[in-house]
């Protein structure tokens, strides 16, 4: 009996996603921009339709960034006591800084993620499910 070969050599889902490339082959593009998704992989055909990262990278870059730089304002506010626009110069460029790169970091974790995970929309058990 023949083994069944897969089509596509098995790659890290969700290492290819954050390196931009296609979660099943690992070639293609995945974003076209800086956040948009293109709407297929330009080299296996895989139709990035089933994505839905949602506000869940959103969420995890808030906490680890804000940990950082709240951690960071205040132990500057502490040690020297800097007026307050010192504050807005130093902390606001940072925190867009941090934040951008990791949240296009983490958007390609989690459809990675969802690709290996074969990740579907949740749906109620009917009578026809049971029957069936």
């Amino acid at each position: 009996m023949a083994e069944d070969t897969p089509l596509y050599a098995p790659v890290d889902a969700a290492g290819m996603a954050m390196r931009n490339r296609c979660p099943r082959c690992g070639e293609g593009r995945l974003f076209k921009g800086f956040l948009s998704l293109k709407p297929a992989c330009s080299h296996c055909g895989l139709d990035y339709a089933f994505i839905d990262s949602g506000d869940g990278p959103a969420v995890f870059v808030i906490l680890i960034i804000s940990f950082v730089v709240v951690g960071l304002a205040l132990y500057t506010e502490v040690t020297w006591n800097p007026p307050l626009w010192i504050h807005f110069l130093l902390w606001i460029p940072l925190t867009l800084v941090l934040c951008l790169p990791l949240l296009r970091l983490l958007k390609g974790l989690m459809i990675g993620l969802q690709f290996r995970n074969k990740a579907a929309p949740g749906r109620l058990e009917t009578d026809d499910d049971v029957a069936g």
